[in-house]
């Protein structure tokens, strides 16, 4: 099942990198989880050009991703989009294992 990117946060993240002047060939998408935030867990979302030795691999479209294996206890059957509304403007995670979250959207508990 792993981590799903919708085309708009692909297409958002390749804008970054290419603003970034970064190489997409060696960048990676880091995608994370932190303990803290009001309801236990925040997520994290980086752009990354070493990967840890016990990093997970994964490549969608083009992006390659990773995350570590305790992140991924988490963010499994996760979706990450990108929002570009009136109020508001930012990737955000759609997160199934979640048993609540905190009115801004970023932290989360399970």
């Amino acid at each position: 099942m792993g981590i799903a990117i919708t085309e708009k946060a692909l297409a958002e993240i390749k804008n970054i990198i290419a603003r970034q002047n970064l190489s997409a060939d060696k960048t990676y998408l880091r995608l994370g989880v932190k303990g803290g935030g009001c309801s236990g867990f925040t997520y994290s979302l980086d752009l990354a050009t070493v990967k840890g030795e016990h990093d997970q691999e994964f490549e969608q479209d083009g992006i390659k991703c990773i995350c570590d294996p305790k992140s991924m206890l988490y963010l499994e059957g996760v979706t990450l989009d990108f929002k570009d509304e009136l109020m508001g403007r930012g990737f955000v995670f759609n997160n199934p294992n979640a048993s609540s979250t905190c009115g801004c959207g970023s932290s989360f508990s399970a």
